[in-house]
């Protein structure tokens, strides 16, 4: 008898295009055929639905109303019962009455997954927090999290056993990113002087990743250095960082906001450098796709961004006790655009790591074994 695909329901609190809802999507991607997926975005944001090709059977899940938490909960055990799925999976804790609602219901086969924190936990965790997680986390199938750092949390602030969380690192498919080159049909289109050596940044423009921290370090840049930023995505941050971008001398005319861009190897191919400004990290996804572009970085030192990095770019991850001012970030930018030798081994030294070790097929193969694994209870 073959056995029917196995149906996965995904909880978010907005499925828009950061960091795990669009690993998600490639996941979902990789599988194929082997599993039936639901999206439900709690919040209605759906903006990263468009990046599904539409080959595999994906639905969306219209958002619950709002609503306190027990009315919340009520309705997400209505949901599942109706939707009967073989294992909900929920991400980070703004889905996480999913979790209340698959263990009130009994599901032994649910998945969480942690990938970081917002900036109201980014400096100091939320009691609150800690106790749920303790409590309810013990009786799902598996936790996911994708950094050392979050693995390390998850077994002694939140006690569960090792046995229960699952350290899957970030991956994407190397073969996608090709060695940046300048590429200067892209920099004309975007009316980035060829001359000019660009910083780039990627990610969904929200508090924690800090992107105003970017334009303040950028700002203070060696004036003698033709400089211009490149920053990718779109979010809550964007209007602050356009006027900031603005009214500020030195960045007038050197920035350029490109918005969410669905397939980005080609910008990072535009850039020379890229940085991480941002509060609160795991592994991010961005900073691997700059690596496997032969990239140099400069970075906060937030989550395992340092142990992701080759030892010769220790100098280049700042110390969180030193990122408050944008000062010691931009002198790391200044001594890195000035240096194109340093650049280029520094780039060529981080595609090596990215093949060595963050792999879209390592990545699909470690989730998929864990999705196989709920679904057979």
């Amino acid at each position: 008898m073959v056995r029917a695909q196995p149906h996965l329901l995904h909880v978010f609190s907005t499925f828009v295009p950061a960091g795990p809802e669009t690993r998600t999507v490639r996941i979902i991607e990789g599988l194929g055929h082997e599993f039936r997926h639901s999206i439900l975005a709690m919040d209605g944001r759906t903006d990263a639905f468009a990046l599904f090709s539409g080959r595999y059977d994906v639905k969306l899940i219209q958002s619950l109303p709002k609503a306190g938490s027990f009315a919340t909960l009520r309705r997400l055990r209505k949901l599942f019962v109706a939707v009967q799925p073989h294992a909900v999976l929920s991400y980070n804790w703004g889905a996480f009455d999913a979790v209340f609602a698959a263990r009130t219901l009994g599901y032994k086969h649910s998945v969480h997954h942690e990938d970081g924190f917002t900036s109201d936990e980014a400096q100091e965790f939320k009691q609150r927090r800690i106790l749920a997680r303790k409590f309810m986390l013990p009786g799902v199938h598996k936790v996911v999290v994708p950094s050392q750092k979050l693995h390390g949390i998850a077994t002694t602030l939140w006690k569960l056993p090792p046995s229960k969380v699952a350290c899957i690192p970030n991956g994407v498919a190397l073969a996608s990113f090709s060695a940046a080159d300048g590429n200067p049909k892209l920099r004309a289109e975007l009316k980035i002087p060829k001359a000019r050596v660009v910083l780039g940044a990627c990610g969904h423009l929200r508090p924690e990743k800090n992107p105003l921290r970017l334009l303040r370090a950028a700002a203070r840049i060696d004036r003698e250095i033709d400089f211009h930023v490149l920053i990718l995505g779109d979010g809550p941050e964007r209007a602050a960082c356009e006027e900031l971008a603005r009214t500020t001398a030195s960045l007038y005319g050197r920035v350029t906001f490109a918005g969410h861009v669905k397939d980005p190897t080609a910008h990072y191919r535009a850039m020379d450098a890229f940085c991480i400004s941002s509060d609160t990290e795991q592994m991010p996804v961005a900073l691997i796709e700059a690596m496997a572009s032969s990239l140099p970085v400069v970075s906060t030192d937030v989550g395992d961004v340092r142990a992701m990095l080759p030892d010769a770019q220790a100098d280049f991850v700042v110390p969180m006790e030193e990122h408050e001012t944008a000062w010691p970030l931009a002198e790391k930018l200044t001594e890195l655009l000035r240096d194109a030798t340093r650049r280029r081994a520094m780039g060529t030294a981080n595609r090596k790591r990215a093949e060595e070790r963050y792999s879209f097929e390592s990545m699909l193969r470690a989730y998929r074994d864990i999705y196989q694994s709920a679904t057979a209870r």
